[in-house]
């Protein structure tokens, strides 16, 4: 198989990156582990583990970032990111149902920042079905728990009531991305 083209929207490790890059990094969630966690997520999607990087993506996601934190002039938020690796993705790499997973991650998220870091995997979630379309919803978790899936709107309200300044329009440009389907 050819190797893998990098995803433009995450960085290019430097240097060799591990989990034990992100656990040395210990309990804070700021700009250092976001950076950390995007280029391993950039790694892993190199070794062919889609899956494994959007993981990182949304461990990235949940970072407690200020608006003037200078990571986020070179690596805003990565809906990007996960738009290009949902359609890039190859198919005999693993990358199991992402609407699923995201709809289950915001639905079940517990704090810090429960409700942006909500709202952001329900704004993932949305981007998985402009992208990869057939992957269905789980069904009985929805009915059993009354779930309502949020429509464009109530996301793009919530990224711009919670998210940081031009979260919103930074989806909808990953949103566009998503809906165009594979270069």
């Amino acid at each position: 198989m050819d190797p893998l083209t990098p995803c433009p929207f995450l960085p290019i490790p430097d240097l060799p990156i591990s989990a034990a890059s992100i656990a040395a990094l210990g309990t804070h969630r700021g700009p250092e582990f976001y950076l950390t966690a995007l280029t391993y997520a950039q790694s892993l999607w190199l070794e062919g583990l889609p899956a494994r990087a959007l993981l990182l993506i949304n461990r990235a996601m949940g970072c407690d970032l200020a608006p003037a934190d200078p990571i986020l002039s070179a690596w805003p938020i990565p809906y990007h990111a996960v738009a290009w690796i949902l359609l890039h993705h190859h198919p005999d790499h693993f990358i199991g149902n992402p609407r699923r997973h995201w709809q289950h991650l915001a639905t079940r998220m517990v704090e810090p920042r429960r409700d942006l870091r909500s709202s952001r995997a329900w704004a993932c979630w949305y981007l998985s079905r402009l992208a990869m379309p057939l992957c269905p919803p789980d069904h009985l978790q929805l009915s059993r728990e009354n779930i309502t899936e949020p429509s464009p709107l109530t996301i793009r309200s919530q990224l711009n009531l919670l998210g940081l300044p031009n979260e919103a329009e930074t989806w909808d440009a990953a949103c566009s991305l998503a809906a165009s389907g594979p270069a």
